[in-house]
């Protein structure tokens, strides 16, 4: 087998998306993308630019599949929701697209909140800064929790702590309430005729959260919260998923996670992995792959731990985004999540 076909194999629904974008051209690119919400832009701008050495074949084959699943459509207009949903989710993987198909087929609005979602968390964390912690909470709630995660390691652990418990407790807001949030941040809420109120934060955003902050800083915080509320913080903790609860996932659970992620994050991921979970991943690959991946552990030189600590938050949000659409169970391994 050639080099070209290896590597078309092994091309992710993100660089086939990525491929299919540099096909068009920069006008009908840009034309594109300007649909699309800030995580999906990066995403997919940083894919691109990352292509190296595409083959005629790896173009031909993406834009062969594209044309294929246009050619499934009755006509222009008919059927249009559904053939977007699947183009996005397959380009961009269901958890990114989701938010994306939204905005597209209900044709909402960008709210003051979402333009959040497009800035540096430094310069979000400025923005809110000296706003109430109540505020702070829902921004936090409101915002993706690894955004949200970035934008609270700038706060002073005391305001951390203040504005975790205040997300945990949170559980809806009116939509007045968004409507001045809205207009601090000098942004027209799309909804606020509404009458509903909007469900946001909880105890599983806090555990979302702590989930993509530092090792260091989420022990700091967990500490702190279980001193003023130690209930809470067990609550927080069950929640939670780290890298070491893979050993509990059921087998085929865990085999399907790992066709999704790429080797050389599964082999970094690992080096700093307790010897239960490497076992337990040895055990659901083919014995070939399992000795390549032991081979790979033993010939790994030393690594940093943030980049080991980096590799097992890819390996993790890989593991949420099948959760999220059901197809794997993180809590398959035991009675409660953990």
């Amino acid at each position: 087998m050639s080099e070209d076909e290896l590597y078309s194999e092994n091309l992710s629904n993100l660089e086939r998306a990525a491929i299919l974008l540099m096909s068009l051209g920069e006008t009908d690119a840009a034309q594109v993308l300007k649909h699309m919400g800030p995580k999906e832009v990066q995403k997919i701008g940083l894919a691109m630019s990352q292509l190296q050495n595409v083959s005629r074949a790896d173009v031909e084959e993406v834009l062969g599949d594209f044309l294929e699943n246009v050619g499934e459509q009755t006509g222009l207009g008919v059927g249009a929701d559904s053939y977007i949903r699947r183009m996005l989710s397959e380009a961009l993987g269901e958890d990114k697209a989701n938010g994306l198909i939204d905005r597209i087929l209900l044709g909402g609005n960008t709210t003051g909140l979402d333009t959040l979602k497009w800035m540096e968390p430094r310069a979000v964390a400025d923005i809110i800064r000296f706003e109430h912690p109540q505020i702070q909470a829902i921004v936090l709630s409101y915002l993706d929790s690894d955004q949200g995660a970035e934008i609270i390691r700038f706060f002073d652990p005391k305001v951390r702590l203040d504005v975790m418990l205040r997300v945990a407790a949170l559980e809806s807001v009116q939509p007045q309430a968004l409507q001045e949030l809205n207009d601090i941040l000098e942004k027209q809420f799309s909804g606020s005729g509404g009458t509903q109120t909007t469900s946001m934060g909880g105890v599983k955003v806090v555990a979302n959260i702590m989930n993509n902050l530092d090792s260091n800083v989420e022990g700091e915080l967990m500490d702190a919260i279980k001193e003023i509320d130690e209930t809470l913080g067990e609550e927080i903790e069950d929640l939670m998923f780290v890298f070491d609860n893979l050993a509990d996932l059921d087998d085929k659970d865990l085999q399907i996670l790992l066709r999704e992620v790429k080797p050389e994050t599964l082999t970094l991921a690992l080096k700093g992995a307790e010897g239960r979970v490497q076992e337990k991943i040895f055990k659901n690959m083919s014995k070939r792959a399992a000795e390549l991946l032991r081979d790979d552990l033993e010939a790994q030189g030393p690594v940093r731990v943030s980049e080991v600590e980096s590799s097992q938050k890819e390996v993790l949000g890989v593991a949420r985004r099948l959760a999220d659409d059901g197809t794997i169970n993180l809590a398959s391994g035991g009675d409660e999540m953990v």
